[in-house]
């Protein structure tokens, strides 16, 4: 995967504007990726995947509502797929910031509340689709986890790893698993629709959880009162 992705293009980010560099460079192969082209391109599979589902789309399609060539589109991504993961990872960090507020507790719900709201937009429906395609490909699934999954979990991770350095969780927790407690449940009532998920409800799972989670005090020992 990471062979692919090299082979596709330069990278988005850490490439100088020329009009920024203070002495000539060498040029390199492959054209720098044009913003407007790009932003093309990503708004093209969001709107394209509002209809049906990715096995359905080709580049040419792609192509066609960006107003680009295919070899554009080729130069910068080795497939459909990581088109697609990048539209989406994209709109999810503007839509969904992740914050420090100096409690862990708050810092999930801002994160769980503003999740939950993306994930009804159009752009955010584009996760149903994803889940989806990962049950009938599997190569899809394990890009998936590796382009998407976990990149994510180690960015809220860091509310986790904060929380325990400042005594607001208690040290010697499963990372993974308090993570998989902290969101399961939402993405459970998403994908079961048994129940609304609203600010209310990802405000009582998550200060339910933190119950369990914080330094409690040891309880004293008590001597039986005598009758």
């Amino acid at each position: 995967m990471k062979e692919a992705v090299a082979q596709s293009g330069n990278g988005r980010k850490g490439q100088p504007k020329s009009a920024d560099r203070v002495s000539p460079e060498p040029k390199r192969r492959g054209r720098q990726r044009s913003e407007e082209s790009e932003e093309a391109i990503l708004s093209a599979i969001t709107a394209l995947l509002r209809d049906k589902p990715l096995r359905d789309i080709s580049i040419e399609e792609i192509a066609r509502k960006a107003g680009v060539g295919k070899a554009t589109i080729y130069k910068w991504w080795p497939s459909k797929a990581y088109i697609a993961f990048d539209a989406f990872s994209k709109k999810l960090t503007e839509m969904v910031p992740i914050r420090d507020t100096g409690s862990a507790e708050r810092d999930f719900k801002e994160q769980l509340r503003s999740l939950f709201t993306f994930f009804d937009t159009p752009a955010g429906l584009v996760f149903r689709h994803f889940l989806a395609e990962g049950q009938v490909d599997g190569e899809f699934a394990s890009l998936f986890r590796d382009r998407f999954i976990k990149p994510r979990r180690e960015m809220i991770g860091v509310i986790f790893d904060r929380a325990v350095e400042r005594g607001q969780i208690r040290r010697g927790l499963d990372r993974e698993v308090i993570l998989d407690l902290i969101y399961g449940p939402g993405f459970y009532r998403i994908l079961i629709r048994h129940e609304p998920l609203g600010r209310k409800t990802v405000d009582e799972m998550v200060s339910a959880l933190f119950q369990g989670l914080r330094n409690m005090p040891p309880a004293p020992n008590r001597s039986p009162r005598r009758s």
